[in-house]
This record gives C-alpha cells, sequence and structure tokens, in this order.
C-alpha cells in the first residue's frame, strides 16, 4: 500500500485549481447562446412574414406602418430569445445536476462534487457502480476491478493495484486496458472494489477528452409529442400558405390592387401560422424539466414528463424510499441470550461479542446504513476494536455479490499474531457459509421470523476459526472458501417515513398501483408493507420467482404488491412482466445490477443519495434525496405539465379562428381589411406569452391525482379537446363576424369600424385565455387560483390597448378611430358574453369529466 498522506486538498486551494485549471468537462456543442437563438428566429416564417408586410408599407409609402412592423418583429424576436435563453438556462443548470458525481477528500473530511468540480490534486474515492471523475492514480485500493471498454474497447474489466511508494506521476506510462496498473481514466466503470485515487488529468486533457467523447447529455425534446408537433405545425403551414396564396389572388383580381392583396394574403398567413407550437414545446419541457427538479428530482429525459402522466405501475425499493433510511441497532441474539434497546440495559459479554463480529465486517469508513448504524452502537457500547487500526490490518474484503447476499473481510491481528474472517448478511448466505445443519437453520430462521414480523431487518453475522499463513495465502476470490461459524443476529429498525401513507394513497386513487421490491426478510417486508398502505397479502419471494415461468409470473404480478428477497437480476424479470401485462412501469433502484431493470422500464428512477453513477446513466429521472414522495410529486408535476401543454396547444387552435377568419372575411364580403400584418403582429404579442409562460404557469386541476393514468397511446390533441378548440374559435368568429356586419350596415366608418372589432377581438382573446385555463374548475374558482403570469399579461395587454386606442400618434400607425363609450360597452358586453357563454357550454360538455373523472382503483 501506498504511504502517500491520504488528506487531500484543502477547500481553498481546490477552489484556486479550479479558476486556473477551468472545469473536468468536455466543450458542449448543443449549447445555445443567445446570437445562436436569434438566428434560428429569424429563420422562422413568421418573421418572414413581418418583415414582408414591412416591405410592402415602404413601397406604398408607409413608413410609419413599415417602421412600426419591424418593431414588432424585433419585439416578437425578443420574446423567443427571452424564453429560450430562459430553457437554455435552466437545461445548463440540470446538465451540471446530471454531471457525474465525486467523493473526495478536502479539508480532511469526505464531501460529494458535481464531477466538473473536481481538479488534479484531489484526492477521490471510489466505489463499485461508480463513474471515474477524472484521470487518476491510485494510491490506496482494495479488491479494484475497472471496466475501460469505453475507451479500449474490451468487456473483460481489468485489476487495478495502488502505486508503489516512491512513484512519480508519468513515470509509468497511463495507458488504458493496464492489468495491475495503478492509472484510472475517467469514465471507466469501477465493477468492483474501493479505492482512493489521486487526480492527475481533467477535461480535456484526460484521455476521453482528448478523444473528444462526450458521455453526458440531455435530451430535451420528446420524439412521440416532436412528431405530433411536427404533424401539427405541417398541416397549419401547408393550410397557411394555400389560404394565403388565394386570399392574395381573390384580393388582387377583384379590386386590382396587389399590394393590398399582398397585405392581405400576409394578414392571413400570420394569422394561421403556427409559430407559437416550437416556442411551446421548447418552453414547456424546459420549464417542466425545471420544476420537476424544484421537487428534488433530476429529469435526465424529456420524454420522462410525457410518461409520467400514463404510468400505471410503480416498483419501489423499500430501505431509504419507503423508510428514512436511518439505522439503528435495536436488538442482538445469539446462542447465549438477547440485547434489546428498550430494555436500556448495555449489552452482556457475549451480546457484545456479537456486535464486535458485526462490525469488524463492516467498513472502516462507513457510508452504508447499516455499518453507519453498527459503528454507532459500538461508539456508544465503547471497548470494541474497530475493524482496522493501528493493530489490527485488513487483509482482504469480500463485497455483496448477487449470489451471495453477505459481505466479509479478512483481518489480521498483529497483537496477537493472528487473522480471522468476519462475514455479515442474509441468513440464508451466512448459513451456507457457516454449513449450518437443517434443524440450527430452521431455529434461527424462527427467530428471524419474530423479528422481521416486527419490521425489523436482521442480519446474521459469523466469524471464522483463526487462520494460519497458508490459508491467508491462498485466499480465493469468494467467502465460501472460508469455514465460518455462526455468532448470533443483529437487528435493525428503520422508520417509515412519515409521508409515505398519505402518498401511497394518493397513488391509488390515481389509478397507479405501488409496488414494493425489496431484498429484505419477506415477514419484514410485509410489516413495512402494511405500515406503508399497501395490500401485504400476498408476498412473492425471488425464489418462487426462479421457479415461474414467464406466463406464470406475468400471472402473478397483477395482484402481488410485495416482493421480498428479491435480486437485482429479478427486477428486470419482474418489469418485463409487468410490461407483458400492458402496464406503463415506473422502476427505482440504485445498484449497477439494477441498471438493466431501470433501462427497460418505461420510466427509470435512480437514486440520488445513494445510488451509482450506473443506475443514474439507465434512468430517466434520478430523486435527488431518495425519497418516495417525491416520486408521487413527480408524477403530479407531469401530469399538471401535460395538462397545461394541452391547454396551450388547444387555446392556439381556438384563437387563430377568429384572427384568421377577421383576415379573411372582409376580402369575401368586399370590405376593407379589418387586420393587417401590424395588428395580427400586436396579437402575437399577446398569445407567444400567454401559451408559453401563462400556461406553463398554471396550476395543476383539482382532480389531477383523482383520474386514471393517460393511455400512452393517446394524441396529444383529443379529437373530443381539439373539437372544442374549434367550437371556441368559430363561436368567437360568429360573435366577431355579427359585430362586424351590424356595425357595417349602421354606417359606421372604416376607422372606427376596425377600432370596434380590434378591441372585441382583444378582449374575446383574453376571454379564451380565461376559458382554457382549467377544465375542473369554475371560472370564479380559477380566477381566484393564483397565477402571477397571467395578471401581469391581462394587465399589460389592456394598458396597451389603451394606448393603442387613445393615443393619437398609436391611432394613426393603427389606422383606428375613436372608440366611444357607447362602443367600449359594446365591445365590453362582446367580450362578457362570448367568456360566459363558452364557459357554461364548456361546463355542460365537460360536467361528466371534471365533476365525476373515471377512475382506476387500484390493489
Amino acid at each position: 500500500m501506498s504511504q502517500l498522506p491520504l488528506v487531500g486538498l484543502s477547500s481553498v486551494e481546490a477552489a484556486t485549481r479550479l479558476k486556473s485549471g477551468g472545469y473536468n468537462e468536455l466543450p458542449a456543442a448543443d449549447r445555445r447562446g443567445v446570437f445562436r437563438i436569434a438566428f434560428e428566429v429569424v429563420r422562422q416564417p413568421m418573421f418572414a412574414l413581418l418583415i414582408a408586410g414591412g416591405v410592402v408599407y415602404l413601397i406604398l409609402g408607409d413608413l410609419m406602418e413599415a417602421v412600426l412592423l419591424l418593431v414588432f418583429a424585433s419585439l416578437s424576436v425578443v420574446i423567443t430569445i427571452v424564453q429560450e435563453s430562459r430553457s437554455e438556462r435552466v437545461l445548463e443548470a440540470l446538465r451540471n445536476l446530471a454531471s457525474p458525481r465525486a467523493l473526495v477528500i478536502r479539508d480532511g473530511k469526505r464531501v460529494q462534487i458535481a464531477g466538473r468540480e473536481v481538479v488534479c490534486g484531489d484526492l477521490l474515492v471510489i466505489s463499485e457502480g461508480d463513474r471515474v471523475a477524472a484521470d487518476a492514480t491510485v494510491v490506496d485500493g482494495h479488491d479494484l476491478l475497472l471496466d475501460e471498454s469505453l475507451l479500449t474497447g474490451e468487456s473483460l474489466p481489468v485489476r487495478k493495484l495502488a502505486a508503489a511508494v516512491d512513484l512519480q506521476i508519468g513515470s509509468v506510462p497511463a495507458v488504458a486496458g493496464g492489468e495491475d496498473s495503478p492509472y484510472v481514466f475517467a469514465g471507466t466503470l469501477v465493477v468492483r472494489g474501493t479505492a482512493k485515487a489521486l487526480i492527475r488529468a481533467t477535461g480535456v486533457h484526460s484521455e476521453m477528452g482528448k478523444i473528444g467523447k462526450d458521455l453526458r447529455s440531455i435530451e430535451t425534446e420528446q420524439p412521440h409529442l416532436q412528431r405530433q408537433m411536427s404533424w401539427l405545425i405541417r398541416d397549419f403551414a401547408i393550410v397557411g400558405a394555400v389560404a394565403g396564396a388565394m386570399a392574395v389572388l381573390l384580393f388582387g383580381l377583384l379590386r386590382g390592387s396587389w399590394l393590398q392583396a399582398m397585405l392581405g394574403g400576409i394578414a392571413l398567413g400570420m394569422s394561421l401560422l403556427p409559430e407559437e407550437f416550437p416556442l411551446v414545446m421548447t418552453v414547456f419541457m424546459a420549464m417542466g424539466a425545471w420544476r420537476i427538479s424544484q421537487a428534488r428530482v433530476l429529469t435526465r429525459r424529456a420524454s420522462a414528463i410525457e410518461t409520467l402522466g400514463a404510468t400505471t405501475v410503480l416498483c419501489t425499493d423499500k430501505t431509504g424510499t419507503l423508510t428514512e433510511n436511518r439505522m439503528t441497532v435495536v436488538t442482538l441474539r445469539g446462542a447465549d441470550g438477547r440485547w434489546d434497546k428498550d430494555s436500556k440495559e448495555l449489552p452482556s459479554p457475549a451480546m457484545r461479542d456479537v456486535l464486535d463480529v458485526a462490525l469488524s465486517a463492516s467498513a472502516r469508513e462507513p457510508s452504508d446504513s447499516m455499518d453507519l448504524a453498527v459503528h454507532a452502537m459500538a461508539t456508544s457500547v465503547g471497548g470494541l476494536r474497530l475493524p482496522v487500526n493501528a493493530d489490527r490490518r485488513l487483509i482482504r474484503a469480500y463485497g455483496l455479490r448477487p449470489d451471495l447476499f453477505a459481505v466479509a473481510n479478512v483481518i489480521g491481528d498483529e497483537a496477537q499474531r493472528s487473522a480471522r474472517a468476519y462475514a455479515k448478511g442474509a441468513l440464508e448466505a451466512i448459513g451456507e457459509l457457516c454449513h449450518l445443519p437443517s434443524d440450527r437453520l430452521a431455529l434461527v430462521r424462527t427467530q428471524v421470523d419474530e423479528l422481521a414480523g416486527r419490521g425489523i431487518r436482521v442480519l446474521a453475522v459469523a466469524q471464522s476459526p483463526q487462520l494460519d499463513p497458508g490459508q491467508i495465502a491462498t485466499l480465493a476470490d469468494s467467502p465460501r472458501g472460508i469455514n465460518f461459524e455462526y455468532v448470533g443476529l443483529i437487528g435493525f429498525a428503520d422508520p417509515l417515513r412519515s409521508n409515505v401513507p398519505a402518498a401511497v394513497k394518493e397513488c391509488r386513487s390515481a389509478g397507479i398501483r405501488v409496488l414494493m421490491i425489496t431484498g429484505d426478510y419477506p415477514a419484514t417486508a410485509c410489516a413495512i408493507g402494511s405500515q406503508a398502505g399497501l395490500d401485504a397479502t400476498k408476498v412473492l419471494s425471488g425464489d418462487e420467482i426462479d421457479a415461474l415461468t414467464d406466463e406464470s409470473l406475468a400471472t402473478r404480478v397483477r395482484d402481488t404488491s410485495v416482493f421480498a428477497r428479491i435480486r437485482p437480476n429479478q427486477k428486470l424479470r419482474i418489469v418485463k412482466s409487468l410490461k407483458a401485462n400492458g402496464e406503463v412501469v415506473a422502476m427505482t433502484g440504485d445498484g449497477v445490477n439494477d441498471a438493466p431493470a431501470i433501462k427497460a422500464a418505461h420510466i427509470g428512477i435512480a437514486m440520488g443519495g445513494r445510488g451509482t453513477d450506473v443506475a443514474r446513466e439507465a434512468s430517466a429521472i434520478v430523486l435527488l434525496d431518495d425519497d418516495f414522495g417525491s416520486i408521487v410529486k413527480t408524477i403530479r408535476l407531469g401530469r399538471r405539465i401535460y395538462d397545461n401543454l394541452r391547454k396551450a396547444i388547444e387555446y392556439i387552435v381556438a384563437v387563430h379562428i377568429p384572427i384568421a377568419g377577421l383576415a379573411l372575411l372582409p376580402l369575401l364580403l368586399g370590405m376593407p381589411l379589418m387586420l393587417t400584418p401590424i395588428h395580427i403582429a400586436f396579437l402575437e404579442m399577446i398569445i407567444d406569452p400567454a401559451c408559453s409562460m401563462v400556461f406553463e404557469a398554471e396550476g395543476e386541476e383539482a382532480n389531477v391525482m383523482r383520474r386514471p393514468p393517460r393511455d400512452p397511446k393517446s394524441p396529444l390533441l383529443l379529437r373530443r379537446r381539439i373539437l372544442w378548440a374549434l367550437l371556441q374559435g368559430l363561436i368567437a368568429l360568429a360573435i366577431l363576424a355579427g359585430v362586424l356586419i351590424s356595425a357595417s350596415r349602421m354606417g359606421m366608418a372604416e376607422a372606427d369600424l376596425r377600432t370596434l372589432v380590434f378591441t372585441s377581438l382583444v378582449l374575446i382573446n383574453m376571454g379564451l385565455i380565461l376559458v382554457n385555463r382549467s377544465f375542473e374548475s369554475s371560472l370564479l374558482r380559477a380566477l381566484l387560483q393564483p397565477n402571477r403570469a397571467l395578471w401581469i399579461l391581462l394587465g399589460s395587454v389592456l394598458l396597451l390597448l389603451g394606448v393603442a386606442i387613445y393615443w393619437q400618434p398609436a391611432q394613426s400607425l393603427f389606422h383606428f378611430g375613436k372608440l366611444h363609450w357607447n362602443d367600449l360597452a359594446v365591445c365590453l358586453a362582446v367580450g362578457a358574453v362570448s367568456l360566459v357563454g363558452l364557459e357554461a357550454l364548456k361546463s355542460k360538455l365537460f360536467r361528466a369529466e371534471t365533476i365525476n373523472p373515471p377512475n382506476v382503483a387500484a390493489s
């Protein structure tokens, strides 16, 4: 072992090196700056139409109109840049959260930081399941095995040994794939063991940086939604282009004014062009991921937002997710007695021996919750031997393996010139190591059953007789080669999180089944499951799963909510069986071997606190606090985001109909143009923030968790809802057409008529926003629901409308006339009638859906 002082850097020195050396990351090609966003905006058809309209006004000699239109074009660009820049900043923050984590020693303490913040000279702590954050030299390690296939292409893992005492960085070639070398590389995976390593290269200077591979990415688009959105944009664009061309021909041929015809065609094209759709998608996905992150959940793949609302089965582990992961030792059992925490007495010498063996089988620097509990108990009792100290040397450590639920340490005692092996783990594994006869094993199992029935997690402990030098020299790769003697049991209690029963109940009301999958003893699993509110009458064990065919397992999982003694590879079978039954599955996991099940699930959920980087990489979302309640919050938020996205799209469809109608109707009736590109550009100043800000910030429906999961095959725009959007638009157009025709027949001047119609359109537009806010709440309740963005928008619109109508320069620019008080009363009446009428119609059409939503009882 190296004798290098393993103290790490100070925080001050690390900050200095970070400032001088930069972050440990590779350049990201997909980050968009302000100029790139602006360039993408000016390439959009809407911007081209605005510029074309400005050119036509210049040709006509209307300089002020041309300038105003160009100002509106600039404002459109600014709004889009602000919104998308905000989205980019959110995505950048999420990228930083998603980067590999690193456990380093700074100021003599272990601290977990983002992988991008490690610097050369940092002392990195790595263990099974971690991705190495930077190129480093191992200075202290145990049973270290790494998968370097990312760099070498070789699938077999390679062993790593600690550097010699006199090794200087650079004296031995640092080449990936080297067996027994001390070098580890960024991006490689720790398959087994633990180590401390001195970082020697970061960022572009690492081997990964040299070959230009980017190990991390966040998908910012949803494939399914993106396809649907592309179809919508294509269809609207085709309709807009055809309608605009026909309008130009119709106006030009019938009236002979081709420049005016071009203005009319541009206005109609602008009214039908769905330029809000891409903005809505960008903002909703980025801000949705940000909102979910506020619930301490990281969204690594935006497609998870779409799938969350369709989840029908939620598979969760127990420790740390349903429980607080705050283990304490509550009982000790041995051949010569027992000790219980409630007794308030210190353990007897025989019970101290049980605790001593458990402590010797634990890690020297504990991170596992049960190891921490054992160390805490040993400290409170006092007088026990630490696993490794000045007189005790760790010779070999055996980690937990899929085929053996036990860990073991071989420790040499310098004072007694002896060595022993100590093991702790599941009763079945310890019974196998100790070769316990069936009658003795049955007796111990009775004790375990009794404790497990009280929700206590139980580990058995064992030790070997003294090992001679020959046995030590020929230690096998598995502790099965050592003869162990059974010592006793140690029991841990981990209290259920206080919010779990309510969260499980909420899932049931939302039609989501909750399954608990744990490695615990069946009786313990049942006890915790019952406390959590699960149906724990049926339990399926890992051994039973192995004995079932895929068809039989698919049948059993339909009515089983508790799975016990499950090995990671069996999680994958459970996921596949649920999927075979047509379920939409969310699966939690934290280990390397959980990655296949996480990846196979529709929504993979990794633990951010205790989870490995491999599990995080396979997942769609990461729980930063490992709390089951956060999963339920995420599902709730996912449903809210999808609901609001639908509302925004439906509002866009509805509002474009009266605008397009007012652009086309005067052409058909032989009347002067009511809406020109200037007016439609003004309206876009309302529509863009309404769909991208107001609806995105809208609160959830009251019944969001009282309705069944959404069918994952259902389209973004349901037929019933799109018909409702079309109906809203047609009713609004009919009202406006009535106002237009009636006022025209009354001989109202063209400028006054345009003012009347435009004001009515703006007020009806505001009504459409209010109507589409909620399908569950009444209008009054919806108005009382907080949405700061809504009131800012409506207040700004009314202020700008007042300026446009009553300020003389603005009147001239918009070709407005006077709006007398009686005309204003007509506009207000039109807005109120449309709002109240649409609200009453919505209530009637959707009453059954909102008052008594269909539900699926979850078992």
